[in-house]
Parts: structure tokens; C-alpha cells; sequence
């Protein structure tokens, strides 16, 4: 009777432990699902333009910085976008293709932007070890900013005229 109680009672425990860690380790992989590219649209406002970089997934982290030449991460190629102003805006973790390797941005890598007053064109830069890297030509030096909107998630980045 005794090892019977021992056997329900490890039963008991067991079961407890897998109804635990289970739910706990299937939340934590979606969690750290590298969130993908699915659009880039932009658009002119009165006093600034907006690229905005549409995602499925949670947020990235991004990083802004203002740059002489765009490269081609990887290659370290000049990217040829028109512009006398460069910003380079990365995110990490985020890529443009799916765990497969298939894309989930089948738009433009490279595109004018000529109903624009200030970012003269765009380009999808890198896309490599869930860093995603987007670049701006703009005509101007101006102010910007980045941010994070959610339901969907998107980055967006503005740029003043």
C-alpha cells in the first residue's frame, strides 16, 4: 500500500511538472519568434514624410543613425540610393524572410519615392541574422524619429521637410 501512495503521489508530481513547464516553454518560444518585413509605405504630411515598415510579430528593438553612405550589410557595397543625407535604421531581432528562407517582403528591395518632399528613395539594406537593415536617401539634413506603433506592429520613421 505504502509503494502505491509513492507511485500515485510521483504521478501526481510528474503530471504537475509537465502542465508547468509545457504551457511555460511554449509561450517562451512565441516569445522569441524573430518578427518578419511584410510591407513599407510611405507617405507625405505637412510638415514631414513617414516611412512606415509594416511587421508581424512583436516589437524589434531599432537603431537610428545618420550616415555618409549606405552598405549592403554583408558585402560592405555602396548601396546606390539617391540622397545627400543617409539614415540607417536596423532592427534587431527582425528579418524579411521567414525560418525557411522565403521571403515575407516580396515588394521593391530599392524604390524612388518621388511624391516625397524630403526622402528622395528607400532601400531594404540587410537582412541578416534577424537583423534587418533599412536605409533613407533624403535631400536634406532634417530632423527625425523613430518609433514603435502596435495591432499591427509597425516602425515607423519620420523625417521633418
Amino acid at each position: 500500500m505504502n509503494s502505491r501512495l509513492r507511485r500515485l503521489a510521483l504521478l501526481v508530481f510528474v503530471l504537475a511538472a509537465v502542465g508547468v513547464v509545457v504551457p511555460a516553454a511554449s509561450s517562451a518560444s512565441s516569445m522569441t519568434q524573430t518578427p518578419v518585413l511584410t510591407g513599407i509605405r510611405t507617405g507625405r504630411h505637412v510638415d514631414f514624410d513617414r516611412v512606415v515598415l509594416d511587421l508581424a510579430g512583436h516589437r524589434p528593438e531599432f537603431f537610428v543613425r545618420c550616415v555618409d553612405q549606405l552598405h549592403y550589410d554583408g558585402s560592405g557595397e555602396p548601396v546606390p540610393l539617391p540622397g545627400a543625407y543617409f539614415l540607417e535604421v536596423r532592427l534587431a531581432p527582425a528579418a524579411a524572410h521567414d525560418d525557411s528562407g522565403n521571403p515575407t517582403y516580396t515588394g521593391p528591395r530599392q524604390f524612388d519615392t518621388p511624391a516625397l518632399t524630403n526622402v528622395r528613395a528607400v532601400a531594404v539594406t540587410g537582412d541578416f541574422e534577424a537583423n534587418l537593415t533599412v536605409g533613407l536617401g533624403m535631400r536634406r539634413e532634417s530632423w527625425h524619429r523613430v518609433f514603435l506603433l502596435d495591432s499591427p506592429t509597425r516602425v515607423v520613421i519620420d523625417a521633418g521637410h
